[in-house]
């Protein structure tokens, strides 16, 4: 059964591979060969896991840069799920 709410990758890639690791982001990011602001970006939800970076995150963590695509996909499908539920809401009538 799927989850309702997946969480967003970026919370992976801070609790599963850069804290146990004892990395903060310009550490992770150095090793990753990606800008300090790009890491950031992700574990701090404002942006996503993309293809390049999956396979980044693969080579330095492990994981499978599949299941980091998946766990993007997840999230995105949900958050878009939420949006389109919340539009057909609004228009409504709940008396």
């Amino acid at each position: 059964m799927a989850m309702k709410n997946p969480p967003h990758p970026g919370l992976s890639v801070r609790y599963d591979c850069l804290e146990p690791l004892g990395l903060n982001v310009s550490k992770a990011a150095k090793r990753l060969g990606v800008s300090r602001k790009q890491l950031s970006d992700i574990v701090n939800c404002h942006a996503g896991v993309f293809p390049e970076m999956a396979v980044r995150l693969e080579n330095a963590f492990g994981g499978g840069a599949d299941t980091w695509l998946r766990l993007q996909a997840a999230y995105d499908l949900a958050q878009e799920q939420d949006t389109r539920y919340a539009d057909q809401m609004s228009g409504v009538d709940r008396r």
